[in-house]
């Protein structure tokens, strides 16, 4: 097994479980505890994860809260973004979005249109959209195959990206950990800002999804500058956001309230 798959493995394991002994990565790797030792520390000096005894522990990332806390944050500024996405979609499109919260709440709005096909590595969106009224509608979701983690709920790694590469949407929507002129759309995680970075890469029209709060803030990868979308959708008090107006100056027309 190639170092980079290791890395992208025990990240998985991590993101599912929280804490992961030093044995069960043995087993599940299949590789010698040297090995593990060696590639858990590389991965504590990136960043990823801190070490204890007999184990690992997730960073938390300073500033963000546990997703299913985030979740629940700011839904009516998600529901309101979500709703102004859907002058942008027509039956028989093809679609591809990312897992977040922002873009759970579009997958609610999206089940009620007809004739779509989505691709998305989130689980939120997949079972917004493959209820029995949405495919009444002749709506088709695919959830894309990878490794599995539990916040949010979604896949991610090399299966994913691969999938994601052979893919061409008319449209792609992701949700960034935050947004400004200076640094584009960035995430704390970078299984997740890969994930965006592919989609974008995959979609003839790119929309970016972020409520006020998201602004201002930078995570530590960026996948996206802020005039690469061809939209970005905020709901209206982000217009008093200090960081609104440098946003403006650069993304015109492009950034709607």
């Amino acid at each position: 097994m190639w170092q980079a798959e290791r890395h992208q493995r025990i990240r998985a394991l991590l993101g599912t479980f929280g804490q992961v002994g030093v044995d069960r990565i043995v087993t599940e790797l299949g590789v010698s505890r040297e090995t593990v030792r060696r590639d858990l520390k590389e991965l504590e000096e990136a960043g990823v994860l801190r070490r204890i005894h007999g184990g690992i522990v997730p960073v938390q990332a300073e500033g963000e809260a546990p997703y299913p806390e985030r979740a629940g944050l700011h839904l009516r500024e998600k529901r309101a973004i979500a709703e102004a996405c859907l002058r942008f979609i027509s039956p028989g499109q093809t679609l591809i979005i990312d897992a977040g919260s922002t873009t759970a709440c579009l997958s609610e709005q999206l089940a009620g249109l007809s004739g779509l096909l989505v691709f998305t590595n989130s689980v939120e969106v997949a079972a917004n959209l493959g209820t029995d009224a949405s495919r009444a509608r002749q709506n088709r979701v695919i959830l894309l195959g990878g490794d599995f983690i539990s916040a949010p709920p979604s896949t991610q790694g090399m299966t994913t990206l691969a999938a994601i590469a052979s893919i061409r949407a008319d449209l792609a929507f992701s949700s960034p950990y935050g947004l400004s002129a200076a640094d584009g759309a960035t995430s704390m995680v970078l299984e997740e800002a890969e994930v965006a970075r592919a989609i974008y890469a995959s979609a003839a029209r790119r929309i970016l999804l972020a409520d006020g709060s998201k602004l201002g803030r930078r995570g530590r990868i960026c996948y996206a500058t802020a005039d690469e979308p061809d939209h970005i959708v905020m709901d209206a008090a982000a217009a008093q956001s200090l960081h609104f107006t440098d946003l403006r100056k650069l993304a015109g027309t492009r950034l709607i309230c």
